[in-house]
């Protein structure tokens, strides 16, 4: 085979067949002579941030004395309120690290001019913790985030330093209310201060970017006419490989070519139903976008599960919404839409309403974090290689509050972070210190400073102290 040397199968190793380009998960057989497969297989811990638009429930002060995002202590021995959006996600809490009490400060009003234009300035400042420049123009300016920092430093090695995910539409030209360029709400990832990237929405776009089926838009088109799968085209190459596997090794690919497969008939589905010409609730959405919120996550997190199980790429970022979108979630509790019932007025039962929203779309990371646990590479999972920051940079909706924002780590990072742990900042500790310890542990140790951080935080356990 051409792409073995010897006994051992490059780490790095594609199928091709027709425009189609498959690459391949661990297997035992890239292990070199001599080395264990832990040794081969560690790597560098992968990234994923996940911006939560609009803060939560939790984060209002009523909801807050009721511990709806914070839990009342500290340390291992803490318990989720029944409510609690993070309830929704407990059964993973040996590999979740709750950070409380974190402000984001550069999502502020700095000038007067720039009062109420929180909605249009906060994305940008989630990964960057950076003041956006007040503009409409094409003078942009923030900050390079932290996930294009690693992906910059370290992600250089694969097919794709980084990529980009979104939920909702983001491709708004010009500018946006309050004297604000729509860049800053489209995407949470910045090259550099002046440079946002563009972020994937249509599953069918990142399908076929990671697996390079077909050389044009009208190569892809004709091949998706035939209803063939992209494993039909390299079924030769396969059949070659698995002759060339140990049993395991074959069990594990065949695994992985099922879940490819499965996941392309999902958007095949999705793009028939959508092209049906029956009415939509998403009628200016591309096709292979769901209209609902929660098959569309599913299958953006899958594709994000095989993107990092293949090496394709180490550094993900992942928009889940917009700040003030209508968004009714048919599949929630609640049948309000998103933004009015952020804006509840302080009246309690209208804040536990908007918490119904809350814990709909932290429960969307259960299928994600199960995924990644099941996933496995080497000899551990992607969860316990991979570092899952989950925030964001505004806290009570209600008033646009940017103090005492929501931020959940996931994972094990190779083993920096143990999990089952809440740490509770001190008052006025900048989120930017979490991140600058993040990005210190990640190897970027030369990194003096990070937006307005003041130091590192610790993200070792406290003794257990009850939160006053």
């Amino acid at each position: 085979m051409p792409f073995i040397t010897g006994k051992q199968m490059p780490r790095r190793t594609f199928l091709h067949g027709m425009g189609a380009t498959v690459a391949l998960p661990f297997l035992d057989a890239m292990v070199p002579a001599g080395r264990g497969v832990a040794t081969a297989s560690t790597g560098r811990t992968r990234l994923i941030c996940i911006e939560e638009v609009h803060g939560l429930a939790g984060c209002n002060n009523w909801a807050a004395s009721k511990f709806l995002f914070a839990p009342e202590t500290t340390g291992r021995d803490f318990t989720l309120a029944a409510d609690n959006p993070l309830k929704t996600v407990e059964e993973f809490r040996d590999a979740m690290t709750v950070v409380s009490n974190t402000d984001v400060r550069n999502a502020e009003a700095f000038t007067l001019p720039e009062i109420g234009g929180d909605h249009f300035r906060s994305s940008a400042v989630f990964l960057t913790q950076s003041h956006p420049k007040q503009t409409q123009g094409s003078d942009l300016w923030a900050g390079t985030s932290m996930d294009q920092m690693y992906a910059q430093r370290f992600g250089q090695g694969t097919p794709m330093p980084s990529m980009q995910f979104c939920i909702e539409n983001l491709d708004q030209a010009g500018g946006c209310t309050y004297n604000y360029s729509c860049a800053y709400t489209d995407s949470i990832s910045w090259a550099s201060p002046s440079e946002p990237l563009p972020m994937i929405r249509d599953p069918r776009v990142a399908f076929d970017m990671l697996f390079g089926a077909g050389s044009s838009p009208e190569d892809r088109a004709a091949r998706r006419l035939t209803r063939r799968s992209i494993l039909d085209w390299i079924a030769g190459e396969v059949s070659a490989v698995r002759k060339e596997l140990g049993a395991a090794d074959r069990a594990r690919l065949d695994r992985y070519l099922d879940n490819v497969r499965e996941l392309e008939r999902r958007i095949q589905a999705v793009e028939a139903r959508n092209s049906s010409g029956e009415p939509r609730a998403l009628p200016d959405a591309p096709a292979g976008v769901p209209d609902s919120f929660t098959e569309h996550m599913k299958l953006m997190f899958d594709l994000q599960v095989l993107a990092l199980q293949t090496d394709t790429t180490r550094v993900i970022s992942f928009k889940t919404g917009r700040d003030a979108q209508n968004r009714v979630f048919p599949e929630c509790e609640s049948k309000q839409p998103f933004h009015p019932a952020s804006h509840h007025g302080n009246r309690e039962e209208r804040i536990l309403e908007f918490n119904k929203i809350c814990r709909f779309r932290v429960g969307q990371l259960a299928y994600f974090l199960d995924k990644m646990k099941g996933t496995m590479d080497g000899d551990a999972s992607l969860l316990d290689k991979t570092l899952i920051i989950w925030g964001s940079p505004m806290a009570d909706a209600n008033i646009h509050n940017h103090r005492r924002c929501p931020l959940v780590l996931f994972g094990h990072a190779n083993g920096f972070l143990k999990g089952n742990l809440h740490l509770k900042a001190a008052d006025d500790t900048p989120m930017a210190n979490v991140m600058l310890t993040i990005l210190h542990q990640l190897g970027l140790e030369d990194l003096d400073k990070f937006g307005d951080s003041t130091g590192e935080f610790s993200l070792t356990p406290p003794v257990a102290t009850t939160v006053a």
